[in-house]
């Protein structure tokens, strides 16, 4: 069947033909197992469309085809539930989105995981909308509206709802217990006491309601109801203590205006009939002028600020040279590096047990094996802190890893941390614990080292004016230690002590 001009097209088993020629074609080119051309609803077609990606598409892409693809799912919900129906819908897209993050994205699995879930979409419902909204007096408690319509005024409090078939009773000592509630014309002691004592309850909280509905409007509240049947007799058809009469009453004795309200019917009317805004406020005299000062009018200086603080580490750069380091010069690096952590932790341990606690710090936590190496390094650290000339600086009225921080004369600020820190009332002490090479002499010690005490020590002076500032340097790899002269403005080492 090459061409349209054939004869068979024009008989029914021609058309037949050709759709199965057609059919067997879409089969080929999708990989379905059967296509069928026969017509179907819009709705149909939509589904089945939706159902030919479900298995291969994530469901955040799966939602979005539903809701912005050709069905037009978000306008469609929109026109149906109102802006309203917003929140939800980013919430579940939202919710697609975390799955996706979290999970392998599949249809099922999304289905599965958010069925176990709980999703609460939270809503302003105080914000201002171009929308009607039907609440209860209870729902509305807090909330405001330009104008409050009260739908139901003329309802019946006593035949609000449906009375419980059961009334709990006290019974001798014990707790209450339900009993079945008597008719009206079978009440009796003590049921008579109780139910009256719950309908007086009910009808107080039916006038703090009305309360709570008659301040919900902002501009303009409206009473109304269903008009009851009127009676036989032409007495009053509205119950006595509907909210309708109430208001009633209340608009009388305010001398309200009978009037008839465009589509209400006749009724009464209190209070201005325009808009809020549209009402003329009274003009109130102009306040005095008042002259600013020049000063006001002036730009403010720039605002000075605070000089960058200075690590006293980085005050001097470290320019001197050194040689490539060798496996002894690491060996010792590392040597100098456990020494200064057990000068940083045994100094609070009592003196008999530093040694065996330094051993087994290295054995366990430095993995040192060699016990030899160990007794020697606790050995030299044990000898430094009981140093009689530095015991004060390791003991308990020293400071570990103290912060300093502090303004020079000259505008600088230091900030920065020492090792060990001895605050007496004349004397200030501070030793810094050095990992790298170490200075053969005295002379030796490199430029940035001292430039470095010196800073701390300027810093001192400034936080303790007055006091003597002696300051020491520790190279933990040899061990030695270097007590350092600082004079104010001058840095030179004039003491050099192996240990």
């Amino acid at each position: 069947m090459d061409t349209f001009d054939d004869p068979l097209l024009v008989t029914a088993a021609g058309y037949q033909e050709l759709f199965d020629g057609l059919e067997r074609a879409l089969c080929e080119i999708t990989g379905y197992d059967a296509v069928s051309l026969q017509p179907n609803a819009g709705s149909q077609g939509e589904l089945s469309g939706l159902l030919a990606i479900a298995d291969f598409t994530t469901p955040s892409v799966f939602l979005e085809a539903i809701l912005s693809g050709p069905m037009q799912g978000r306008r469609r919900l929109y026109a149906r539930l109102g802006m309203a129906a917003r929140d939800p819908i980013d919430e579940l897209l939202n919710s697609a989105l975390e799955f996706e993050r979290d999970e392998t994205p599949s249809l099922d699995r999304f289905l599965a995981w958010f069925s176990r879930g709980t999703v609460d979409v939270q809503r302003d419902p105080g914000r201002p909308g171009n929308e009607v909204r039907v609440m209860t007096v209870h729902g509305a408690k807090g909330l405001e509206a330009p104008v409050v319509i009260l739908a139901d005024a003329t309802a019946d409090p006593a035949r609000l709802g449906r009375n419980p078939i059961t009334l709990e009773m006290a019974v001798g000592s014990g707790d209450d217990v339900p009993l079945i509630r008597p008719k009206k014309d079978e009440r009796c002691p003590p049921f008579a006491e109780k139910i009256v004592a719950e309908e007086k309850r009910d009808l107080e909280e039916h006038w703090r309601l009305l309360y709570v509905a008659l301040t919900r409007a902002a501009d303009r509240l409206i009473v109304t109801g269903v008009a009851p049947k009127p009676k036989k007799d032409g007495s009053e058809a509205r119950p006595a203590n509907s909210w309708h009469i109430a208001v009633e009453r209340a608009l009388q004795s305010l001398e309200a205006e009978p009037t008839e309200l465009d589509g209400w019917g006749a009724g009464l009317a209190y209070g201005t009939t325009g808009s809020p805004k549209g009402r003329v406020r009274e003009s109130k005299p102009a306040p005095p002028k008042v002259e600013v000062p020049q000063w006001a009018k002036s730009a403010a200086p720039p605002e000075a600020r605070p000089p960058r603080p200075l690590a006293p580490s980085a005050i001097a750069a470290d320019d001197e040279s050194t040689p490539p380091p060798s496996e002894a010069m690491r060996a010792a690096a590392r040597r100098g590096t456990w020494i200064h952590q057990l000068l940083e932790s045994l100094p609070s341990v009592p003196p008999d047990q530093r040694r065996g606690i330094g051993d087994r710090w290295l054995q366990r936590s430095a993995g040192v094996e060699d016990a030899s190496m160990r007794g020697e390094i606790v050995r030299q650290v044990c000898e430094i802190i009981s140093d009689s000339r530095f015991s004060g600086l390791f003991g308990d009225a020293s400071l570990g890893e103290a912060p300093l921080g502090a303004t020079l004369p000259d505008g600088r600020v230091i900030a920065g941390t020492v090792d060990r820190l001895l605050i007496e009332d004349t004397r200030i002490s501070v030793i810094d614990f050095k990992t790298g090479r170490v200075p053969a002499t005295a002379s030796d010690v490199p430029r940035s080292h001292r430039a470095q005490m010196q800073a701390y020590a300027e810093a001192l002076r400034a936080i303790f004016p007055g006091r003597e500032i002696r300051a020491a340097l520790l190279y933990t790899a040899a061990p030695k230690l270097i007590e350092l002269s600082l004079e104010q403005g001058a840095a030179n080492a004039h003491i050099a002590v192996n240990l």
